[in-house]
């Protein structure tokens, strides 16, 4: 795999000043597949300041333009997609289904932004004070920082990336730690597309050393984070003591409610995808699967029997479906909810065990909403069963979280299928199909703990951008 060593700041590859060696590790083996000098504080300075100067530039080319670099981006893309695929899956461990989704849909984020340049309208409105003509105009914000996750870095980027710069915004670019040649490979699409210098800048450094300052930065007019929904909090602490506009994504505690009529093959096939994507590492997973009672033991016993046949190991592997877990750190985190999980009283319906950093699917029935693994999002391929009695108790189930990302209602009536996902207190729910679904060109976001904005489309440009009145006076006023 490449080395993505060096930070991209106005146009350039260089090296973080801050004398500290960071390690892009292998989720696979833990091998270390390559060593880069972290971003300091100063090397954030300059990275916001080139996209400052650059902004004003940028904002001022022409929506033609705009289009024709993003076409050259989604082609540059295109174009490097091996190497995209060989970096998510030695970097990030991920699988076959994952490389082509994130690929795929970042293709497909760029051409949708080929039109956001010409969203940027304004309006004229008539007044009350005779003479007087007001107009409304849509500028970009500025400058967007952005901070993405490791879990699907290079999609859970780009999203935030191409609408701002589509909007006339120029970016900087934080990634995770364990994930930072999605940062810099980045780069390399803006680079090969032609793309101004300053335009788009990345850093990658320790949280700890640039986390906060990144945010704090009073170059950036707003910042979009998609993470945890404790970073996510003080985040938007930070940013809102300075009155800096956020969009954050953050966590989901994801239900699939089957009720009684459902076809339960379909919902079973549906749920090991929604359970499992990714090794259940994806802010829409499947947590919990709540069935009515009188279909529960019937759908236990084909869900269980269909995950026996979920391949897990080597990504490489292109019938692989469940790869390694992104690090110890985080297999321990997700052990730690099994084992509560088991104490709470849940019963162990499909035993998992752990090889290194690959974690077999574990499958709990005879849940309750409080246990461990099903009131906290477990970022693991670990699924709870919960039996309601009826349609009702579900829904008050579903909505017994402090998350509302995404969910899903499996029926074979679509119409009353409707009428219960809107009923449930989440920004998206899928009716017979998983949590997991993104599309460019339909709103993305979430309700209470899970975020604040919205994502994708005329939405996403809503938030990468302000408004202006000027009015001009035609005639003496006083």
């Amino acid at each position: 795999m490449i080395a993505y060593d060096k930070l991209y700041i106005d146009g350039q590859w260089v090296e973080g000043t801050s004398g500290k060696v960071m390690e892009d590790a292998c989720p696979m083996d833990n091998s270390v597949l390559y060593t880069y000098k972290a971003a300091s504080k100063e090397d954030v300075d300059r990275a916001y300041e080139a996209a400052r100067k650059a902004q004003p530039a940028w904002a001022a080319t022409t929506p033609g333009e705009k289009a024709a670099m993003l076409e050259k981006l989604a082609q540059a893309i295109e174009e490097m997609s091996g190497e995209i695929a060989d970096l998510l899956i030695c970097e990030g461990g991920s699988t076959a289904p994952k490389v082509g989704f994130e690929i795929s849909t970042c293709i497909n984020i760029c051409k949708q932004a080929m039109k956001f340049p010409y969203l940027m309208r304004g309006e004229t409105i008539a007044s009350d004070i005779p003479g007087k003509q007001n107009f409304t105009f849509k500028n970009p914000k500025g400058v967007i920082g952005v901070i993405a996750p490791w879990n699907v870095p290079l999609v859970l980027a780009m999203r935030s990336v191409v609408p701002a710069v589509a909007t006339g915004n120029t970016v900087v670019l934080k990634p995770a730690s364990d994930t930072p040649g999605t940062a810099f490979i980045i780069g390399k699409f803006f680079e090969k597309a032609g793309f101004p210098k300053g335009v788009y800048n990345a850093v990658a450094g320790r949280g700890s050393d640039i986390g906060d300052y990144f945010v704090e930065h009073p170059v950036p007019d707003a910042i979009s984070f998609t993470g945890s929904t404790e970073v996510g909090k003080r985040i938007g602490s930070t940013a809102g003591s300075m009155i800096k506009d956020v969009s954050l994504e953050l966590g989901g505690n994801n239900v699939m409610l089957i009720l009684k009529d459902a076809d339960l093959e379909k919902a079973a096939r549906a749920a090991i995808f929604g359970a499992f994507f990714n090794q259940g590492q994806v802010c829409m997973a499947l947590n919990r699967i709540l069935i009515e009672e009188s279909r529960y033991d019937e759908f236990a016993k084909i869900f269980i029997e269909a995950v026996k046949q979920v391949k897990v190991g080597d990504p490489h592997d292109p019938e692989v479906f469940i790869g390694p877990i992104i690090s110890q750190t985080q297999v321990k985190s997700i052990e730690r909810y099994i084992e509560a999980n088991i104490e709470a009283g849940a019963t162990v319906a499909l035993e998992g065990h752990t090889e290194g950093n690959y974690i077999y699917p574990w499958v709990f029935t005879d849940c309750t909403n409080d246990m461990p693994a099903c009131c906290n999002e477990v970022f693991g391929p670990v699924v709870c069963l919960l039996k309601v009695k009826d349609e009702e108790e579900g829904i008050a189930i579903a909505n017994d979280t402090s998350y509302g990302l995404s969910g899903s209602v499996f029926t074979e009536d679509l119409f009353h299928g409707m009428e219960v996902a809107k009923r449930i207190e989440s920004g998206m729910v899928h009716v017979n199909d998983q949590s997991i679904n993104d599309e460019p060109h339909v709103m993305f976001g979430g309700e209470k703990m899970s975020g604040v904005g919205r994502f994708n489309d005329h939405w996403v440009v809503e938030k990468f951008t302000t408004e202006k009145w000027i009015s001009v006076q035609t005639e003496p006023r006083f």
